[in-house]
């Protein structure tokens, strides 16, 4: 990295790279294969496929898992590979995944798969209802894995061309990060109460398919801080020329704030993208809303999405580091729920990315701060119910 006091700092990817591990103390591994899956077009046939392929064993874990045509096709996938043998084990967050069929659970369990459900509602351990596990993982016999921000349901089916079709964003992952996705299951599934001595089986050394170095970032909930915040808070103190930021719940904390700030400050572009008109949180959105004056008058780009819900999670860094995962920017993220995200440092890998976003922002409102100030009486009210409700959002 090289630092002139006349002159803006420049990055390397081994900058990066070693600051993330150290601030993390997770340490990148290498010899990945990434594969970006945009939307339910070509996420669900990648996980199907990868699923109907399985000889040995799938672990599936998901926070939501609704209701519609993939989700039947999800469950009846999971329940052949089960008969033929496979071991198939799913767990299932007890709140996201409480509108589940009964159908789709009957048959998975009459196959053999094991269902485990985290954090069953309780009346006397009310301190778990408010902390969950919002992480979306697939590993497919130790070969590859999924994550990201998909749930399984009718809402994720399509390619974000309406508001019926919800956009997103998945990796498929092969190589040795696997073992950092499947650490993430097993602690969740070991919490569920399931015994886990017999996950941790011996397999042969992890092929490298690929030249991506990951790190995978899983975070715990009920912890009220976690890796994720600091994951966060570090890339916007990184980034020298850019951040882009995409995300379904956009609610920052005063510190997130004031790094955001900060970065423009010292001539950072800052960007955010998150959901318009169409959201499934309207807490969420008053939420936000009560940002947009600060924000804005500051000089963050705040853009919302409009053809439909704007779910993908993703954070990038200048032109060299990407941030994918479950986690949004919000406090439920950072404080309450456990996540999973995966961090590259690899510039072929974050420019695709980089394309998706600029191609989002196509279809976007950006929200001006002079047209912003002139808002009305009833939506400052609104703003200031989201900001007394920020802590659930």
């Amino acid at each position: 990295m090289s630092d002139d006091d006349n002159g803006p700092r420049h990055w390397t990817a081994s900058d990066y790279r070693r600051c993330l591990e150290s601030a993390l103390g997770v340490p990148f591994v290498g010899g990945n294969h990434v594969d970006v899956l945009v939307n339910g077009d070509r996420i669900f046939p990648a996980m199907i496929e990868a699923i109907e392929s399985a000889s040995q064993t799938i672990e599936f874990l998901t926070f939501i898992y609704w209701q519609g045509e993939v989700a039947s096709r999800m469950g009846r996938a999971l329940a052949d590979r089960a008969r033929a043998g496979v071991s198939v084990r799913v767990l299932l967050d007890a709140f996201g995944a409480q509108w589940m069929e009964q159908s789709v659970i009957d048959q998975l369990t009459e196959a053999g798969v094991e269902i485990a459900w985290f954090r069953p509602k309780a009346r006397w351990r009310i301190w778990q209802i408010d902390n969950r596990t919002h992480r979306k993982i697939l590993v497919v016999d130790d070969r590859v894995a999924f994550t990201g921000g998909v749930g399984i349901a009718a809402e994720w089916e399509g390619d974000a061309r309406n508001p019926d079709e919800w956009r997103e964003t998945h990796f498929r992952i092969e190589g040795p990060a696997i073992d950092g996705l499947r650490a993430a299951f097993v602690s969740n599934w070991v919490e569920a109460g399931r015994p886990g001595l017999d996950l941790f089986r011996t397999v042969a050394p992890h092929a490298t398919p690929g030249d991506v170095a990951l790190q995978v970032i899983r975070t715990s909930a009920a912890v009220a801080y976690s890796d994720v915040a600091t994951l966060f808070r570090l890339a916007l103190t990184v980034a020298d020329r850019r951040i882009r930021i995409a995300t379904g719940y956009f609610v920052p904390d005063e510190a997130l704030m004031g790094l955001m700030e900060a970065a423009v400050a010292r001539g950072v572009v800052v960007d955010v993208l998150m959901p318009g008109a169409h959201n499934d949180s309207m807490v969420a959105t008053m939420a936000a809303e009560a940002t947009f004056e600060r924000l804005t008058g500051a000089g963050i780009n705040i853009y919302r999405f409009e053809p439909t819900m704007m779910h993908t999670k993703a954070v990038l860094v200048d032109d060299q580091v990407a941030m994918v995962g479950s986690a949004n920017f919000n406090h439920r993220s950072m404080g309450k729920d456990d996540e999973i995200v995966v961090v590259a440092v690899d510039e072929a890998l974050t420019g695709q990315l980089i394309a998706d976003y600029d191609h989002d922002l196509t279809r976007t409102h950006k929200i001006e701060h002079a047209e912003w100030v002139k808002r009305g009486p009833w939506q400052r009210l609104r703003e200031w119910a989201g900001s007394r409700l920020a802590s659930q959002a």
